[in-house]
């Protein structure tokens, strides 16, 4: 039996054990109060929901399997989740949905904080049941390692209280600029009727977790965090975004002292200070270039899934193998970058960091912001 250890405070530490999802079974959600999907293009106009097809799936799947075996020969133990089925329908005693979503990106659902795996609420209902994929593994560990914490946020309701009645008939008509506006007033999707967040609206800087109110997380969702962590600093931010969602394309920690930044998506003042304050220095990351074309089809990722990229150490990031200018960059900052084809697991729910989730990191707990500014 291998030695079970939960143990990661940040995304740069050298990287010991993972979880990586999986493609199959993901669904095109069927339309409900936290997401609507419209691709007629593609097959699934709005209303129409469905099984992705298998052909993307198999090539998803080839390329998922293929980060493993990347991991696993750096020396990396790799866990995989059980995939249920996706297509069936699924109720609590406030409401019935016709589907679920998938099992590929865990890293919206769980979050290693230290020696604890925390299970997000998440808040759409098609995913309401997505933590099952997880357990088996997080019970494996329980009993494993004498340490761990395993831990679950309260499962919220769901009900129509907790989303912005008329919202998406209202979005749909904005422009990008109205849009921003009404993103920097925080009048997005969710109410403050329940606590909810997706862990990938989290970054950890050691001591210090960041956390964006988004689509999926609300500011009942950060202040249950502040709460429930009481030995962390847990700082709320926004960024201009016309759809604010996870935060892992938009603030990347690199290695202590070094954050590359989604320039189109600016960044608070006040949060750039404190970092400049305790001697961070921001990078802006470059414009995207690929040699692969555009986003896939049945994808609701932005062109932003650039940086949406997995440490192995300080010196070492697995980088989607098309992103030119984005691996140019890294280089250039003293990174070794190994290649990763992942483009076609974007459809299935992002990229090489929404795929993973570390559960074992070396280091410790450290306090990367020992000096103070404005609200943070």
């Amino acid at each position: 039996m291998e030695t079970t250890k939960i143990n990661s405070w940040n995304e740069w530490d050298t990287l010991k054990h993972v979880i990586v999802g999986r493609a199959d079974g993901t669904m095109v959600q069927a339309p409900e109060p936290g997401v609507v999907r419209d691709w007629p293009e593609d097959g699934f106009p709005k209303g129409t929901y469905g099984p992705l097809p298998e052909e993307m799936v198999h090539i998803a799947n080839e390329q998922l399997d293929n980060l493993v075996r990347i991991l696993e020969g750096r020396g990396i133990r790799v866990d995989r989740p059980e995939v249920l089925d996706f297509s069936q329908s699924v109720s609590t005693p406030d409401w019935t949905h016709e589907s679920m979503f998938g099992c590929m990106p865990p890293r919206d659902v769980l979050i290693t904080l230290g020696n604890e795996v925390l299970e997000a609420t998440m808040s759409y209902r098609s995913r309401w049941f997505e933590y099952l994929c997880y357990r088996p593994l997080l019970q494996r560990y329980f009993h494993e390692d004498p340490d761990m914490r395993w831990e679950a946020a309260p499962k919220p309701r769901l009900t129509e209280a907790s989303y912005r009645p008329g919202f998406w008939d209202e979005f749909e008509h904005m422009t990008y600029e109205q849009r921003l506006e009404r993103g920097k007033r925080f009048d997005l999707l969710l109410t403050e009727e329940e606590p909810l967040f997706d862990a990938a609206d989290i970054m950890r800087f050691g001591k210090d977790l960041f956390v964006q109110p988004s689509m999926v997380t609300n500011r009942s969702g950060i202040k249950w965090l502040r709460k429930h962590l009481p030995n962390h600093r847990v700082h709320e931010f926004i960024f201009e975004d016309d759809y604010p969602l996870h935060i892992d394309a938009t603030w990347i920690p690199l290695r202590p002292g070094l954050v590359l930044h989604c320039g189109k998506r600016k960044a608070d003042p006040e949060l750039v200070k404190f970092f400049h304050l305790n001697d961070w220095e921001i990078v802006e990351a470059v414009t995207p270039r690929r040699t692969n074309g555009p986003l896939p089809p049945l994808c609701f990722c932005s062109e932003w899934l650039a940086i949406n990229l997995l440490s192995i150490d300080e010196k070492t990031i697995c980088l989607e193998a098309s992103e030119e200018a984005q691996a140019e960059q890294l280089s250039g900052l003293g990174f070794e970058i190994i290649p990763v084809p992942f483009w076609d697991v974007a459809p299935f729910g992002g990229g090489l960091h929404c795929a993973t989730v570390d559960l074992y990191r070396e280091g410790t707990m450290q306090d990367y912001f020992p000096r103070r500014y404005g609200r943070f």
